[in-house]
């Protein structure tokens, strides 16, 4: 009986956590994208309705130089910019928020902080997830030189291209979001572009980096840039 009793007790315990595991599974896999995908969304609508509010710039006399407007700081955790990577898919966009907290990056990729701006010189250097809450890195390998990688702030399109294939390094390893990035291949200052995000797929031992310089800069009234299509 007492050997009954313990068999039963055991089997009821690996169902319990076999439960357990197979929920926590589908949170991380189905229910943080979920979350994710409401979070971006309403981060770009966010942002969309804020450019829609922008008054419209009426261009300067000819021989007038255009005052130059020194723009504030980045909220932290506030969205200022859409990226598309065509690479990935032509659904594939994500906005990106100030900051690179735990918190930030459930609602879209994160700008590190006290890096360039979009299309500034220096280096615009963005993390995102690789996997859970919607998966934005999860193809980064895939990335080729060439690729396009486009940003908007609602104002300007921006269009870098990367440079290689993604590098793997360590978390450690800051020099890869310097203003002129390190083992970059890059030689001097230039408007750059840091892509970075975890490795293995399911860990976060290393991190894989991405490098792309500025190669196109056009106002949004003129229309997407090609590079939705190369």
């Amino acid at each position: 009986m007492p050997v009954r009793l313990i068999v039963r007790t055991f089997s009821e315990i690996c169902i319990t956590v076999g439960t357990v595991i197979v929920l926590f599974v589908v949170y991380v896999l189905f229910w943080t994208g979920v979350k994710a995908a409401d979070a971006t969304d309403g981060e770009i609508v966010r942002l969309q309705e804020e450019w829609a509010r922008l008054p419209v710039k009426t261009p300067a006399a000819p021989g007038t130089p255009a005052p130059a407007a020194t723009p504030g700081p980045y909220t932290a955790g506030k969205p200022f910019a859409v990226m598309y990577i065509p690479r990935f898919g032509a659904s594939w966009d994500w906005p990106v928020l100030e900051g690179t907290g735990a918190g930030t990056l459930k609602k879209g990729l994160g700008h590190y902080a006290g890096t360039a701006r979009p299309g500034d010189a220096g280096n615009f250097a963005v993390a995102g997830h690789r996997r859970t809450y919607g998966d934005p890195f999860k193809d980064f390998p895939r990335l080729r030189p060439g690729d396009a990688v486009i940003v908007t702030d609602g104002t300007t399109w921006f269009t870098y291209r990367v440079k290689q294939k993604p590098y793997r390094t360590v978390p450690g390893d800051v020099a890869v979001i310097d203003p002129v990035p390190g083992r970059s291949g890059f030689d001097g200052a230039g408007r750059y572009l840091t892509l970075t995000t975890c490795d293995p797929e399911w860990g976060s031992s290393h991190r894989l980096v991405a490098w792309a310089h500025l190669d196109d800069t056009r106002p949004v009234t003129d229309g997407r840039p090609p590079a939705f299509h190369s």
